[in-house]
């Protein structure tokens, strides 16, 4: 074969832009989630699969517009339902590679009665929350990772509530993957995100995705650069999971990024259960014209 023959046939390496769609992001200047979604195609570049072997599924709210600013299939779904369509699409075509987008209020209100059952099962899925402990999208109401005492449209004096732990929810649920980053930390998030992709199984990734307009000022891009805490500097061990729960209690107090937890032991996934048992019983399954021929 000649070298010019073998540079025709060899696949071109994507990069960030092959999933930036046309369509302009329209949220607020400053807001996290832009630095979520080039993180996003970042990951996606360096996994290496194309746009057209990848779908992404999304609820409603800010960061749930992310599917549409990307080149891969996308599916916007109603509010806080993004897991269940996802594991549906997962488990009718188990090679396509599937992420979920989400928020706080997204995820952990209306959705979060399907967050333990998604991760039980085990498809092989990636989960972003976007967690910017406020409602953004509808105009700045108290979220279910609000901190107790903010002040917003819906408690005017304070929340009396305690926020819910999505670190702490997931790791308790038995994720084998859950890890944090901050959208200020791109490199970073980016290599979170990439790893999330590849874990075999249900990967959890939750992202501190500041609300410009809503957020509270410690939680903006800078103060959130300065105060983060990298696992790895501080030598966690991933599979230590009583650690990592250990760590994750801290959600609200200290800022700390990186993979809190990945199993090093991963089991088998829902979609790869199907996939055997779909080939156990093809050889079984009675031909396409004997099922529409007429009953006699």
């Amino acid at each position: 074969m000649s070298s010019e023959s073998a540079c025709s046939t060899a696949p071109a390496a994507l990069t960030a832009k092959d999933f930036r769609s046309s369509l302009k992001p329209i949220w607020c200047p400053g807001c996290g989630d832009f630095g979520v979604v080039n993180a996003i195609y970042r990951a996606l570049a360096a996994i290496g699969r194309p746009p057209h072997e990848i779908a992404f599924i999304s609820g409603i709210g800010c960061s749930s517009r992310i599917p549409g600013y990307t080149t891969a299939y996308g599916f916007n779904t109603v509010h806080g339902r993004a897991l269940p369509i996802a594991q549906g699409l997962k488990m009718a075509n188990p090679e396509l590679l599937v992420l979920v987008a989400g928020g706080d209020g997204d995820g952990f209100s209306i959705g979060g009665g399907h967050v333990p059952h998604a991760i039980r099962r085990n498809l092989d899925l990636t989960y972003l929350v976007m967690d910017n402990q406020i409602y953004g999208l509808t105009k700045g109401q108290l979220s279910p990772t609000s901190n107790r005492g903010t002040k917003t449209a819906s408690s005017l004096y304070g929340s009396i509530e305690d926020p819910v732990n999505p670190l702490l929810y997931t790791l308790a649920y038995g994720a084998g993957f859950v890890a944090q980053g901050i959208p200020g930390d791109l490199d970073g998030l980016a290599k979170l995100i990439e790893e999330a992709i590849r874990y075999p199984g249900f990967s959890f990734v939750n992202i501190q995705s500041p609300c410009i307009t809503y957020g509270e000022e410690c939680n903006q891009v800078k103060a959130q650069k300065a105060n983060m805490k990298k696992l790895s500097d501080m030598g966690h061990d991933p599979a230590d999971r009583m650690k990592a729960m250990e760590l994750a209690g801290a959600y609200g107090s200290e800022l700390y990024t990186g993979v809190f937890y990945r199993n090093p032991n991963p089991g088998p996934t829902y979609d790869s259960y199907i996939k055997g048992l779909q080939s156990e019983l093809a050889p079984q399954a009675r031909p396409l014209d004997s099922l529409l021929a007429p009953v006699t």
